[in-house]
């Protein structure tokens, strides 16, 4: 069983009468990255500033590498972060910026600084002034500036949205840099899935404060895929006839009153037929399979 970097229980988070964090339960493994879905005001970025200590939860409890949130000292430098946009300084170069903020931290050894930037593709650009960064440019230094301290889990809230399709192809090579090469586990948030998708190893979609569900990219492909829906009151016997008389043991037992079946798309007619020999009593047997835009919007 793979560590867990962070988990929370029933975490809340109340301004006045808004609940903006509703009894959030979520788990992070090390090694994954780990993408918060929801539409703005969701809740995303306040159950990272809770994390992060950069905000005071109302009530619940987490847990970062095992230490309680009462006690997070020196766990705290154990984490990387990037919440809403950093205030660099426009006529600033990269590297300056870097070095203000590593000074603030106390970050005695520079080099950290051309780490950082070499781990985001910006060590040609160390003596560009941020003003003349391009947005993706920027957003990649917000990056370095969250990995200045080596951390083992970084936090970054929304880094891909308003990016470019090229901008977000490099951000998510990055990332997948960041977890695969150096190990860091990951928490990234967005509002829309599509662009996760491609990067995120597993998924919590979050509406209105509360989690509606967290799931595995493999499961996510499953919810997702192109499938013959077959409704019985006999999963036991037709998933019988699927591999005896149709060969195929590429269906999903979903519960006992339905099978999802990823063969003879194209052949739903064979499939009824072979049912109906068997005595299988079909109540529907249906082609599904929705896209990731139309998941969201269901599960919300």
């Amino acid at each position: 069983m793979r560590e867990i970097v962070l988990k929370t229980n029933g975490l809340t988070k109340m301004y006045k009468d808004f609940v903006a964090l509703d009894h959030a339960d979520i788990t992070i493994e090390k090694g994954d990255i780990y993408g918060l879905i929801g539409r703005n005001g969701a809740g995303k970025t306040t159950i990272m500033k809770i994390i992060t200590t950069l905000a005071n939860k109302s009530d619940g409890e987490f847990e970062l590498f095992n230490e309680s949130d009462s006690n997070l000292t020196e766990t705290k430098r154990r984490i990387g972060c990037l919440i809403e946009n950093p205030a660099f300084f426009p006529n600033m170069s990269a590297y300056n910026n870097l070095k203000y903020y590593a000074i603030q931290k106390g970050i005695v050894n520079m080099k950290q600084i051309d780490e950082a930037l070499s781990l985001v593709d910006l060590a040609d650009s160390r003596n560009k002034k941020f003003k003349n960064f391009s947005l993706g440019m920027k957003q990649r230094l917000g990056i370095a500036l969250a990995l200045m301290d080596n951390p083992d889990f970084i936090v970054l809230d929304e880094p891909i949205n308003g990016l470019d399709p090229i901008g977000i192809s490099q951000l998510r090579d990055t990332f997948k840099m960041l977890n695969e090469k150096k190990g860091i586990t990951i928490l990234i948030s967005s509002h829309i899935l599509s662009e996760l998708y491609n990067v995120a190893t597993k998924f919590c979609i979050l509406e209105k404060g509360r989690v509606v569900k967290e799931l595995t990219k493999e499961e996510l492909d499953l919810e997702c895929s192109r499938c013959i829906a077959i409704k019985t009151d006999d999963v036991k016997s037709a998933s019988v006839v699927l591999e005896k008389e149709l060969n195929t043991t590429n269906y999903t037992i979903v519960d006992n009153r339905e099978i999802r079946l990823y063969d003879y798309l194209e052949h739903a007619d064979k499939v009824n037929k072979a049912l109906a020999k068997n005595d299988i009593n079909v109540m529907s047997l249906t082609e599904t399979g929705i896209s990731l835009e139309d998941y969201f919007k269901n599960v919300i």
